[in-house]
């Protein structure tokens, strides 16, 4: 599958969270929910994946961790905020190019209106 058809469940499975929960409660819980969601639908789905920092050929293991990594394509990362910010775009970015993946979901479940809290973040796609 692509990351664009791989998204396309991620989303839907996304609403359907948000459907079934509403707003305000922890990101693990919407972890956990995504996770079995996207799993029912046939897609290899991680969670909480570390992501070392390779510096000078050194590889740090400093505690990033990715929320959900999913087919080892599409990156989620999970809020429950009042409001995205641009360092919450920025460090999906930087999680994208520190993975070498092309596609991130930034998605905040505190919200009226899940349409309007899901950021399609790319790296080279």
């Amino acid at each position: 599958m692509t990351e664009n058809e791989i998204s396309y469940i991620i989303r839907g499975a996304v609403y359907t969270t948000y459907k079934e929960l509403g707003p305000g409660l922890l990101e693990s819980s919407y972890e956990s929910v995504l996770k079995h969601l996207i799993s029912k639908n046939g897609l290899i789905v991680n969670s909480q994946v570390p992501l070392p920092l390779v510096y000078e050929d050194v590889k740090l293991d400093v505690g990033y961790r990715i929320d959900l990594l999913v087919e080892n394509k599409v990156i989620v990362e999970i809020k429950s905020v009042e409001q995205l910010t641009d360092v919450h775009s920025k460090q999906l970015l930087t999680y994208l190019k520190l993975s070498d993946k092309k596609l991130g979901l930034l998605i905040n479940f505190n919200t009226a209106n899940i349409l309007h809290s899901i950021q399609r973040i790319v790296n080279g796609l």
